[in-house]
């Protein structure tokens, strides 16, 4: 079977909004640098859009993917999704093998979905995390009225629903009812990293970090991400290890100044420096200067965060919830339960020991290297791909 012409589908492609952006970037990237014709639909808003045309830009190969957009949506189409179904509607006459969604709970899915039934091309959904029990606790009247609904036959009509790992595979199987998955995880480019900025590129723009080291915290500043615990369990650090600073670099979702508030209580506010969201070149040097990574979240699906985190050879401290546990298997970093005490200790254990902290950085990036590249991912979803086209063919 020739490569199949692929849609993705994403109700923003703002890299503001986390993860699932730049998962549905580089994987459709990946695609198109191995011969598909794909596009990837999405809404523009006045704000995110030019952080959406510099996410395409600084991604590998992002030049072979066509970026259709639907402008800003009001009240009536945030409900409805009608826009983005006549968008991918018109698409569809250009011809569409794959429609492939990105998220859950935006109205566009199943709208996107229901045209791609009648138009009989198959349709694949990535979750990215947001059937997790915790997930799902979070406005949870909301969630249940959507799957007891239009998300119903939209899970149950997929042709597999694409898991970053096997506990979110396991985690979900209540509200998947018998819908098949597949498990393939997210991956980063390689060309990516051998175009990083120098060592000391990050801390000659924050000359107030001096020369001491820093845990980096990056990631949205979002209640799921544990901030609260990470506040709690840097004041815990700081009485053991008060010359390593913390550097919290991400955009607001609403925990930035509850977190200073707890830093401020802790006082610990000399230590610790809010910088705001970096992207591009800009989080590569955060990383590259980072003497180790932490992320203490509540839930992850597949943490780009942590595996970029991993390619650059830092250590990493972060919860069980992000559901990475190959960072135990090869000795990677620490892996703790979602406690301000054990974080404390694994910041400790890595930064009392640089030797070993070494020898955790190398692991991870051999790690990431040998299982975790978008080529590779791209090509697993192209063979996942084709089974179903295959099936739906006879």
């Amino acid at each position: 079977m020739s490569s199949p012409s692929v849609v993705h589908l994403i109700a923003d492609l703002d890299p503001a909004g986390g993860g699932p952006p730049v998962v549905a970037a580089r994987l459709a990237a990946a695609q198109a640098n191995l011969g598909c014709k794909v596009s990837i639909l999405s809404y523009r808003t006045t704000e995110g859009g030019p952080r959406a045309d510099a996410l395409m830009a600084e991604t590998p190969h992002g030049d072979l993917v066509e970026h259709v957009t639907v402008d800003s949506p009001g009240r009536l189409e945030r409900v409805t999704g009608r826009q983005a179904a006549k968008a991918f509607f018109d698409l569809a006459d250009s011809g569409v093998d794959v429609l492939h969604t990105h998220g859950m709970w935006e109205p566009l899915m199943p709208a996107c979905a229901a045209v791609a039934r009648k138009r009989g091309i198959v349709y694949v959904v990535t979750p990215h995390g947001m059937l997790d029990p915790y997930t799902l606790s979070v406005k949870p009247t909301k969630k249940r009225v959507a799957l007891a609904t239009t998300h119903k036959s939209f899970l149950r009509k997929a042709s597999f629903v694409h898991m970053l790992n096997a506990d979110e595979a396991s985690l979900a199987e209540p509200v998947l009812h018998g819908t098949p998955t597949r498990v393939i995880s997210n991956g980063i480019f390689l060309e990516e990293l051998e175009q990083t900025p120098s060592a000391g590129t990050f801390r000659s723009k924050h000359p107030e970090l001096g020369d001491r080291p820093y845990v980096l915290f990056l990631s949205r500043l979002a209640h799921k991400k544990g901030l609260d615990y990470l506040a709690d369990a840097f004041a815990q650090f700081h009485k053991r290890m008060p010359d390593v600073d913390l550097v919290v670099a991400g955009p607001d979702g609403g925990e930035q100044a509850p977190f200073e508030a707890s830093i401020a209580k802790h006082g610990v506010g000399h230590r610790v420096h809010v910088v705001g969201p970096v992207y591009g070149a800009d989080k590569y040097a955060a990383l590259r200067d980072a003497a180790v990574f932490c992320l203490p979240s509540r839930q992850e699906g597949f943490s780009i965060a942590i595996t970029e985190a991993l390619a650059m050879g830092i250590p990493v401290v972060v919860t069980r919830a992000c559901h990475f546990p190959e960072i135990s298997e090869v000795g990677a970093g620490v892996e703790t339960d979602l406690d301000a005490g054990q974080i404390a200790d694994g910041l400790e254990r890595v930064l009392l020991d640089p030797d070993r902290a070494q020898q955790m950085g190398q692991a991870g990036a051999a790690l990431v290297r040998e299982r975790f590249t978008w080529p590779g991912v791209a090509r697993v979803t192209l063979e996942c791909y084709r089974e179903v086209l295959s099936g739906a063919s006879r």
